[in-house]
């Protein structure tokens, strides 16, 4: 399968991207999906395999970085009910056209969002430690990351929603999504959306990905906590109104 110039600058916009908001801004990495979706304009399926192994290097740079800050029990609190939203999931990515949902896990995450910045109005800092809200977020991520790469807004208000700061939330991303990452791999490539072609196309990719790590690692460090938080929030809502105009 020829790649043209004009994919490859757009996957490597998206590596980029990828690894910046691995590292630094969770969040500035929701364009990349579109770019990469341009870049397989004629299999939109294949542009959400194509990322997969982009995302597990950004995971990988975002471990190196953060790893000791991570806070597993949010991890594992949420493993089982990420668990169980994958499976429709992997069923829309292979039968159905996901136009409806994607609009639908949009509109969630804008309620999410819209709920996360009204209870900061009212004074309340963070939600309770409550198992129906820990079902609903890892059900939803689950949803979202098996049918299209897009839990990372879910995640991000629900990481901010638990008061952890800017190390203890990058560090806790880091690992979460690796793992989620990594077990996709067996099943992408059983719905058509991993390829060997894909995974030629990555090679071209790699540079952008690095470059993106590094500078994102660098901005972070330096970034105040409080635009920390306003970037992660602005970034989620605009991913939630692509989600639903799209």
């Amino acid at each position: 399968m020829p790649f043209s110039i004009l994919a490859i600058v757009l996957g490597g916009l998206a590596a980029a991207l990828v690894g910046f908001s691995k590292t630094g801004v969770p969040g500035a990495g929701i364009p990349a999906v579109a770019l990469m979706a341009e870049a397989f304009r004629e299999n939109t399926r294949l542009s959400v395999g194509a990322i997969l192994p982009i995302l597990l290097l950004g995971d990988v740079f975002a471990i190196a970085y953060w790893r000791r800050h991570a806070q597993w029990r949010r991890i594992l609190e949420l493993a089982p009910y990420v668990a169980v939203g994958m499976v429709p999931g992997y069923l829309v990515l292979w039968k159905a056209d996901g136009d409806t949902l994607r609009t639908l896990i949009g509109c969630l995450i804008l309620a999410l969002l819209l709920l996360h910045l009204a209870r900061r109005q009212l004074g309340l800092n963070r939600l309770p430690d409550r198992w129906w809200i820990t079902a609903f977020a890892g059900v939803l991520a689950g949803f979202g990351t098996a049918m299209g790469n897009a839990a990372g807004p879910i995640m991000s208000i629900y990481l901010l929603s638990k008061g952890l700061d800017k190390e203890e939330f990058l560090g806790t991303a880091a690992w979460f999504f690796f793992l989620v990452n990594f077990s996709k791999l067996p099943f992408f490539p059983l719905v058509g959306a991993l390829t060997t072609d894909t995974l030629r196309f990555d090679l071209y990719l790699i540079p952008g990905l690095v470059l993106g790590a590094v500078t994102g690692a660098a901005i972070a460090k330096r970034m105040p906590q409080y635009v920390f938080d306003a970037l992660v929030l602005l970034l989620a809502g605009i991913a939630a109104l692509h989600l639903i105009f799209h």
